[in-house]
């Protein structure tokens, strides 16, 4: 059955408490945020956080990164989860684009890239600040997303896809939201009480009938 909450009007406490908060990856520029999303993919932002200043140090930019092979990446990112078909992923991407003024910035330019999905590709736009065309969608937004009432399922492509079409594109940044409230509120053993949305949230309507 469809939901009958104004998404628009009820997501709004969620998007004026994350409002413009930056990604827990520890990115200084385009290119860092491009190789970190990449490194992140199954392991943790705050493991990829640790190892990739020495990363960074070796390869600055899309040039040098260029000139590697994966064999020289991996004593940098050899504890990374999938490190192997990162390290080709990330030499490829840079012998693809060469220099850090041509990363493409549009939802079908990155995802052609290898090791960059729909998520990886919304998170790298929302941090370059260019206009959204898409939803980002983590394991975060795959348990906040339901439990709200604004999608269904597990998929995460059809939970984009439900945000989507309930929410106008200008509050599209609803997924990195949901993805905070993720980590911080929304747990697996969640606290509903510090919720701001506790008051239109399905699951908090269910616990307490």
């Amino acid at each position: 059955m469809p939901s009958k909450t104004n998404w628009a009007e009820a997501i709004q406490p969620l998007l004026k408490k994350y409002k413009g908060k930056k990604h827990p990856l520890d990115y200084r520029n385009v290119y860092q945020s491009v190789i970190m999303v990449v490194l992140s993919a199954q392991d943790s932002d705050k493991h990829i956080n640790q190892i990739a200043p020495k990363l960074f140090e070796a390869f600055p930019d899309m040039q040098t990164l260029s000139k590697a092979t994966p064999e020289i990446l991996f004593p940098y990112i050899g504890g990374v989860r999938n490190f192997g078909n990162k390290g080709k992923w990330l030499v490829e991407i840079a012998q693809k684009i060469k220099k850090d003024s041509k990363i493409p910035m549009t939802l079908e330019e990155l995802t052609e890239l290898p090791g960059i999905g729909r998520k990886s590709a919304n998170v790298i736009m929302r941090e370059a600040g260019v206009p959204a065309e898409g939803v980002i969608v983590d394991l975060h937004v795959v348990r906040v997303a339901p439990r709200l009432g604004i999608a269904t399922g597990t998929d995460p492509k059809k939970i984009e896809k439900q945000i989507m079409d309930v929410l106008p594109q200008k509050y599209w940044d609803a997924g990195m939201a949901m993805s905070f409230l993720g980590r911080e509120i929304c747990r697996p053993q969640p606290k509903c009480e510090s919720c701001p949305m506790n008051t239109v949230c399905d699951y908090y309507k269910q616990i307490n009938k």
